[in-house]
């Protein structure tokens, strides 16, 4: 027994139309501004204009729906239309490739110029091919970042080259923040006067002076 299926009820809707609703409250000018120029949409509208020839007409609020869904997967981590996608066009452009050699082989020998012309087509579709594997490659396999870490401190901070920096100079220098001393570590003594030395035994005694008191012996 034969199932009869029933006509589709005929709708005044145009294909080419997308319904927008506008919610309570929303500014009807503002509403239009994100439709045009929504991502998706323009997008769909795009590949509409494309599909058409190949494929026939499609309804564009459905479309619109399906290209929101694939967004939402690729959001979500499910990046397997893109590979879908990518694979697809590896596959496409080989096929141009090898159609464009094959009419460049036929030209050649007897029209130099059209031979070229369909010989760079092919190179281009080849580099073209070559750089869609190369990205479903870098989707399927991310590379390996190596980072060399670096210790990052709050305020000043001493930074090392190597162990043996000064190792060469065969002196030890003093930080900068020690006493200045006589002898390495020694506090250096300024309570007393300084004795002559044995170079010079002429030399007497140094003072210390206080500028305060002689000033006031000078008036």
């Amino acid at each position: 027994m034969a199932i009869k299926k029933k006509p589709k009820t005929p709708t005044n809707k145009d294909a080419r139309t997308l319904k927008v609703n506008l919610k309570e409250g929303e500014n009807q000018e503002r509403k239009l501004a994100e439709v045009k120029l929504s991502p998706t949409i323009m997008n769909t509208v795009t590949a509409h204009a494309f599909i058409k020839p190949l494929a026939g007409e499609i309804d564009l609020e459905e479309a619109v729906a399906v290209m929101n869904e694939k967004a939402k997967k690729i959001n979500d981590g499910d990046l397997s239309d893109l590979e879908a996608t990518l694979t697809a066009q590896a596959v496409s452009l080989n096929s141009i490739f090898n159609a464009m050699a094959k009419r460049s082989a036929d030209n050649m020998g007897q029209y130099l110029n059209a031979a070229e012309i369909y010989m760079r087509l092919a190179l281009k579709a080849q580099a073209q091919c070559t750089r869609t594997i190369e990205v479903l490659a870098a989707i399927k396999n991310p590379p390996m970042v190596f980072a060399k870490q670096a210790n990052i401190a709050h305020g000043h901070q001493q930074v090392n080259n190597g162990d043996n920096q000064l190792a060469h100079t065969g002196k030890n220098i003093n930080s900068q923040n020690e006493l200045l001393s006589e002898v390495n570590n020694a506090t250096l003594d300024v309570r007393g006067t300084v004795k002559t030395s044995g170079i010079n035994q002429e030399l007497a005694a140094v003072e210390i002076f206080d500028r305060g008191k002689n000033a006031s012996r000078q008036n």
